[in-house]
């Protein structure tokens, strides 16, 4: 079994594991590393395809994984001025267990619901 027992502060901090899934596991992250699978998009078009995220959640979480390297901020001299962001391989190696986790979330859900209910109705 993997390490994953943190005896102090100071060991989770420094945790491999717990350092990097705590910044691609989030909801927003997931969607968004999605959202770029097939090339790279424009701010707005990012925000359309992920749907309900705000404008200040997406710029931090686009910033966040741009600062881990999963994704790269390119700007193109307009007019209009277009800001392009895109997965780097880093990204594209994400892509592959996050699709995977996606997909067993979809299969898994009815159960996972009804699991909800029978817990919440005890």
């Amino acid at each position: 079994m993997l390490q994953v027992t943190a005896l102090s502060k100071e060991d989770a901090e420094n945790c491999p594991i717990r350092e990097v899934l705590s910044k691609v596991t989030g909801k927003w992250q997931v969607l968004i590393v999605l959202a770029l699978e097939d090339g790279p998009l424009r701010f707005g078009a990012v925000k359309r395809t992920v749907g309900d995220i705000t404008q200040r959640v997406l710029t931090e979480n686009l910033r966040s994984l741009e600062r881990d390297g999963y994704l790269t901020r390119r700007v193109e001299a307009g007019p209009p001025l277009a800001v392009f962001y895109e997965l780097t391989p880093l990204g594209y190696e994400l892509l592959s267990p996050l699709k995977s986790l996606v997909t067993w979330a979809a299969e898994n859900h009815d159960h996972i619901r009804n699991a909800r209910e029978a817990y919440d109705g005890r």
